[in-house]
């Protein structure tokens, strides 16, 4: 196999970059050990929360008697890792549509195993996000360096050189995976490791749509979810500076459409008729407000929470609030606004009744303020989608949820490079622009409660399911699995 480091889709690459990706591995390597001649032992079991739903079982690397054996003829893995809830987002899209098209998904972390180098490498990257999703709410430290990084700085082939080789020290967790099985990779990362470890089958989901070479992952096929994206990752556009890139294979890029739950799909007309519904009736507006993985949007939440709140005791309108696995969020609002504890109901560690609770609101009534919160990652991010058919308007930042079926009011970016999602949802008539200051974000909800904008967000929806546009999942599902069957 070939150095993937030296030479990325026939652009030769600097020594001094291959130099650097060089060092970059023997860092890790000196820091979290070096575990490549491992053979970890290799478990398959339900998965305990999404099991039943999405028929999901885990793979695990674990001592002892396997629950389940692999499926060598109808399985699917989705690897993914834990990086903010966008990648396990996008799996379980995959894993739901996979098992809606008859075959059995595999869920693969590669963050959840401590005692490999591979969780360790992407532990310590993960927690050097965060921290700059974090300090992104600095405009200074936003302007000078995370947009700039998150725009340009992960665009170059010299990114993509050190990311390939640090994946090399990933490869070990599939060392005991049946080799034939197709891999859908939810993230870079584990797309690459799956190349490096010898998978023969492997759909690299690229989840954004501003090419970077970040998510580039030579020998996979890749796939995108909009089209506006598509000439800029084949000719590798801007990703080595001025210079005219050699482009990727025709066969190696794939537009599928926005990756979405089979679920969510195939109820798309009815929820869409229920939000026009409830709006010919004068019914309270509903607003689904969800934080992301880094916990960094509160202060918007707080902004949100206290505009609507006296529209929200005058039955005008409704939130459901989830704050995810950041129980601190939900704290720090109550003390904040501690008014809105009079019209709050709190649905904490329960995801059963949570669930329930999802399901009665769809032809239902929804009052007051409802907060949710689950320590457990599947629960804190799967009751997002549970909520999201029963919500008249998700309020998000624009990531992987701007590709979601449902009316949406973009708050500020995280990353420069989310900025696409907003536009792209703007162009297919779905979303807002993205509100970059509190002022504008009020400005959207007032044009939601006073005008027919939810309508026409309700219209563009149905029109756009009629085009495929949420047929993603499925695609890159019969994908992979056509990739096996040639």
């Amino acid at each position: 196999m070939k150095d993937k480091s030296k030479v990325i889709f026939g652009n030769v690459m600097p020594e001094k970059v291959y130099n650097k990706a060089l060092k970059s591995k023997k860092k890790y390597m000196k820091k979290f050990g070096d575990d490549s001649n491992v053979s970890y032992p290799t478990i398959v079991r339900k998965n305990p929360v999404i099991g039943d739903m999405l028929g999901v079982s885990d793979i695990r690397l674990e001592e002892g008697q396997s629950p389940e054996e692999f499926d060598t003829e109808k399985g699917i893995i989705v690897s993914n890792i834990r990086m903010g809830f966008g990648h396990y987002r996008i799996s379980m899209a995959m894993a739901s549509a996979a098992k809606a098209l008859g075959y059995k998904p595999y869920w693969l972390d590669l963050n959840s195993f401590p005692q490999t180098t591979c969780t360790k490498v992407i532990s310590a990257q993960n927690d050097l996000y965060s921290l700059g999703s974090r300090w992104s709410k600095n405009p200074i430290f936003n302007k000078l360096v995370w947009e700039p990084l998150n725009y340009e700085g992960f665009r170059a082939l010299s990114y993509n050189a050190s990311d390939q080789k640090n994946a090399e020290l990933m490869a070990p967790v599939y060392r005991n995976i049946p080799k034939d099985i197709p891999v859908i990779g939810t993230h870079v990362w584990p797309a690459q490791s799956a190349i490096h470890a010898g998978m023969k089958h492997v759909v690299n989901a690229i989840p954004d749509n501003w090419p970077m070479a970040l998510h580039l992952s030579e020998g996979s096929v890749h796939t995108i979810q909009c089209k506006n994206a598509y000439m800029g990752y084949r000719i590798l556009n801007g990703m080595n500076k001025k210079q005219v890139c050699n482009p990727m294979p025709q066969d190696s890029l794939i537009y599928t459409g926005h990756y979405i739950d089979h679920e969510l799909v195939e109820n798309i007309e009815a929820d869409c008729q229920r939000r026009l519904d409830r709006k010919a009736k004068n019914k309270p507006m509903r607003f689904l407000l969800t934080i992301g993985g880094a916990g960094a949007q509160k202060e918007i939440f707080a902004a949100i929470i206290r505009y609507l709140l006296p529209m929200v005791k005058e039955n005008k309108a409704s939130l459901l609030v989830n704050v995810g696995d950041y129980k601190n969020v939900w704290d720090d609002l109550k003390k904040e606004i501690p008014e809105m504890t009079e019209v709050a109901t709190e649905h904490f560690e329960d995801f059963e009744g949570a669930s329930r609770f999802a399901e009665e609101i769809l032809d239902g009534e929804l009052n007051g303020i409802h907060g949710f919160y689950h320590s457990d990652i599947f629960e804190a991010v799967y009751i997002t989608n549970l909520l999201m058919r029963g919500t008249d308007v998700l309020v998000t930042k624009p990531s992987e949820l701007a590709f979601y079926p449902v009316p949406k009011l973009f708050i500020k970016r995280v990353g420069k490079h989310e900025m696409w999602g907003a536009i792209h949802s703007a162009e297919m008539g779905e979303g807002t622009l993205e509100c970059r200051d509190i002022p504008h974000t009020l400005q959207m909800i007032d044009m939601f409660m006073q005008t027919d904008l939810l309508d026409e967000m309700c219209d563009a929806i149905k029109v756009n399911k009629s085009i495929g546009l949420y047929d993603g999942a499925y695609n890159v599902v019969k994908i992979a699995m056509g990739m096996k069957n040639q």
